[in-house]
């Protein structure tokens, strides 16, 4: 029944036992997607771990020719060690669905914090980028482009850590360039609206669009008359930061919303960045290689 689990210490890299359904106490959900639920289940022999258990239905994934993508969501993920990067600890299916096995973000979706308050402090914001800019970093250091990063698919941990996840439009691309549409209208950059080819720069533009929404509330770019207004305004860099975003980090957005890829802000100096150092926590660093 089962297939491909990995045991939950960090030690174990080998696949170690089949999990099923049975193994498992199923709480409450956590959230519900468009080809299923997510639970928080515990593991029912000792030590008990906690996860969120992600349920796919076999049949929507087939109607909705997304087989590929789920595959491929399964084999990035599997293979990620970061702290800011949701783990896949394994998988197993049935007849009818298909389980992830993830790891459980105790203080759930950041996009219900972001509705809830608006829009986040300046020194919330730099904290969530610099954990953003550490992990994405990491993925682009594995050949993982992202593509999709939004609010929506960001977690939080038990102490309020931030976490990536859904890799479902990611890819792994070494050395490839791409030309496949995807991800969020908003966060879309000007070489995929436009059709170019695209590489990691991609989740770099996605980061600056990230910085604005956090402290502004919505993205840049959006533009609620039509969709082409938005690809306009994209393709256009049409950008506009209200007065009260301070400087330094005007300064980083405007260096991350860069119309050629090439010159947007390396990750490695994004984490060097003086908005970013001035609110990191102290006694910490980040020294993550370029990406």
């Amino acid at each position: 029944m089962a297939r491909n689990s990995v045991c939950l210490t960090r030690r174990c890299r080998q696949p170690t036992r089949e999990w099923s359904l049975p193994a498992f106490d199923i709480g409450r959900p956590l959230g519900k997607g468009k080809f299923g639920r997510v639970y928080m289940v515990r593991t029912k022999v000792e030590p008990h771990y906690i996860l969120a258990l992600k349920c796919l239905y076999k049949s929507e994934i087939v109607q909705s020719r997304v087989e590929k993508q789920i595959r491929r969501e399964i084999e990035i993920q599997q293979n990620l060690r970061h702290p800011h990067v949701l783990r896949l600890y394994g998988y197993f299916h049935d007849e009818k669905r298909i389980f992830l096995m993830l790891e459980f973000a105790g203080k759930g979706e950041l996009y219900k914090q972001l509705s809830k308050h608006g829009c986040f402090s300046e020194k919330r914001s730099s904290r969530y980028i610099d954990q953003m800019a550490d992990a994405l970093s990491y993925l682009h250091s594995k050949h993982v482009i992202h593509r999709d990063i939004k609010p929506e698919n960001l977690l939080l941990g038990i102490n309020g850590e931030l976490k990536i996840g859904d890799f479902g439009w990611s890819v792994h691309a070494p050395g490839n360039r791409r030309m496949t549409l995807c991800g969020t209208l908003d966060y879309l950059p000007p070489e995929m609206v436009e059709g170019r080819e695209h590489n990691e720069r991609v989740d770099h533009w996605a980061l600056g669009v990230l910085t604005y929404e956090f402290m502004v509330g919505n993205p840049p770019f959006e533009d609620r008359s039509s969709v082409n207004a938005t690809y306009r305004r994209i393709a256009k860099v049409d950008l506009r930061i209200p007065a009260h975003i301070s400087p330094e980090a005007r300064d980083l957005i405007y260096k991350l919303l860069k119309y050629d890829p090439q010159q947007r802000i390396a990750l490695s100096d994004v984490l060097k960045h003086p908005w970013i150092v001035k609110y990191r926590s102290k006694g910490t660093s980040k020294s993550t290689g370029e990406a």
